[in-house]
């Protein structure tokens, strides 16, 4: 990997490589570039992840026109092409180095093994939801269960937007999070459960199931089955995965709400 990086810098295919690079101890995003490519044989491939597809939306919008290579597991690789549906990224500014994301190297949607969270405890098996029921499972249970269990999960909630900012496909210019239409801001606990149901209504069609938002929350609300859930129905009445490819989401070709409206890529011609 690092002999191809470097090709991709030297050959001007590539003007910025994210990846990962170990500083302070800690595997940390960063951008290679030609002029310190001495760096690139710090490259490193780590389990700690980070959006660095968002990352590269960012630095398209301020740079029209850069070329930008990227480490890329497969829930990576499902992002970009949502990023490009929504255009927040070109496909042709992206170039992508694969890497195995678990040992058995599974593709076409296939779990990563670092992803599967530990079994919860008893107590919330008791009164919660545990992080490992598949949607189906959480079906068996019925409806006044399934309600209180999630309200109890909602209600650990400390409003620290984590789940948001870490989201690979969040890019909304005006948060609905924060909408004082929608969402009371500045109110702590947030209200219960107008948050997470307003995020999980956004993330149907978008999410891409990579777990960031689960591994970010400090008090382990099953955010992974939530938005499973959502997507669930929208695979079911439109037959759609997101990021499974470069097919359009069927809700952007219904219309959503001006709050979810993107903000168009510069590079594309505003």
């Amino acid at each position: 990997m690092i002999d191809k990086v470097k090709s991709l810098l030297k050959e001007g295919r590539v003007d910025i490589f994210l990846g990962y690079r170990m500083m302070a101890g800690h595997p940390l995003p960063h951008g290679f570039v030609k002029e310190r490519l001495q760096e690139v044989d710090e490259l490193i491939s780590s389990n700690d992840r980070y959006p660095l597809e968002k990352m590269a939306a960012r630095i398209a919008a301020e740079h029209p026109g850069i070329k930008i290579g990227m480490m890329a597991r497969d829930c990576n690789t499902r992002a970009v092409n949502v990023l490009s549906i929504w255009n927040q990224l070109d496909p042709e500014q992206i170039e992508t180095v694969d890497i195995n994301c678990c040992p058995s190297n599974l593709k076409d949607g296939a779990q990563c093994s670092y992803l599967k969270p530990p079994r919860s405890g008893f107590h919330k098996k008791q009164v919660g939801i545990d992080n490992q029921y598949d949607p189906e499972d959480f079906e068996n249970f019925d409806q006044p269960e399934r309600f209180t269990r999630w309200i109890n999960e909602f209600q650990k909630c400390i409003k620290c937007y984590g789940c948001r900012n870490i989201c690979p496909v969040c890019f909304c210019k005006e948060c609905s999070l924060e909408h004082p239409d929608l969402i009371k801001t500045g109110d702590l606990p947030p209200e219960v459960p107008i948050f997470h149901l307003v995020r999980a209504v956004h993330m149907a069609g978008r999410c891409i199931d990579c777990g960031l938002c689960e591994e970010a929350c400090p008090v382990d609300i099953p955010l992974r089955l939530l938005y499973r859930k959502v997507n669930q129905i929208v695979s079911d009445i439109f037959d759609y995965r997101p990021g499974s490819g470069p097919e359009q989401s069927p809700l952007s070709v219904l219309g959503e709400t001006a709050l979810l409206e993107p903000e168009p890529l510069k590079a594309a011609g505003g």
